[in-house]
Order: structure tokens, then sequence, then C-alpha cells
């Protein structure tokens, strides 16, 4: 239960991370002039716009994401379960993967066949 609302909540902070940093103005307007800019944000904002308030806002979703990511990392490792290639590993004999066994014969290779040469005659070697 605790495990589901972590990843729940990682989701919605990472979800909230990226929109505070894309939000956020660069050296152009940014994607924050496409919802008002300094315009119109003014009013909410204040006089200096978004920007305090938006880093502000990154610097806390930033630090939930890396918590909320540890926890995740410390709850998931108490239950030790173990990969695919764990598992693969540690059913073979001495470490060592061997080949799977087959009831096939191998075929062998064709014999590439030379071509006849135009206008000679076969004759056996050594022979006139």
């Amino acid at each position: 239960m605790l495990h589901a609302f972590l990843i729940f909540l990682h989701v919605v902070v990472s979800i909230l991370l990226i929109m505070a940093v894309l939000l956020q103005s660069g050296k152009g307007t940014g994607l924050a002039g496409t919802f008002g800019g300094t315009g119109v944000t003014g009013g909410v904002f204040g006089g200096r716009g978004a920007a305090p308030f938006l880093a502000k806002a990154t610097t806390v979703f930033a630090v939930l994401f890396m918590l909320t990511a540890i926890s995740l990392n410390f709850i998931t490792s108490g239950s030790r379960a173990s990969s695919v290639i764990e598992r693969t590993i540690s059913g073979t004999r001495g470490g060592r993967v061997e080949p799977p066994v087959t009831n096939q014969m191998p075929v062998a290779p064709a014999t590439p066949s030379t071509p006849a040469v135009p206008g000679s005659s076969q004759r056996a070697p050594g022979g006139k």
C-alpha cells in the first residue's frame, strides 16, 4: 500500500517538476510567455513576475523528487526481488551458460561449385 502511494506521489511530483522547469523563461520569453508572460502575471505574482515563484517551486519539486526516489529505493531493496539475470546466473552450474541440447544433427555447408570457363574443355590434370 505504501509502495503504491509512493509511486503515485513520485509520478505526480515528476509531472509538477517538468511543468515548473518548462514554465520558467530562459534567454527568450520561454514557455511562460505563452501563458501571459510578465504583462498579465504582474498582478498575480507581483511586479517581478513569476520567476522567483517558479524558481522556488522547482527547488521544492526537485527535493521532493529526490526524497521519493530514495524512499522507493529503500522500500524496494528491502523486498530483495531478484532480477531475471540473477535467476539465470544462479540457475546454471558454475556460473557458465551451456548451449541448449538439440536432437538435430548439424548440417554440413554446401561445397561451392566452380563455374566452367566458356571455350575451354574439361581435361584431367596433367593430361594433354
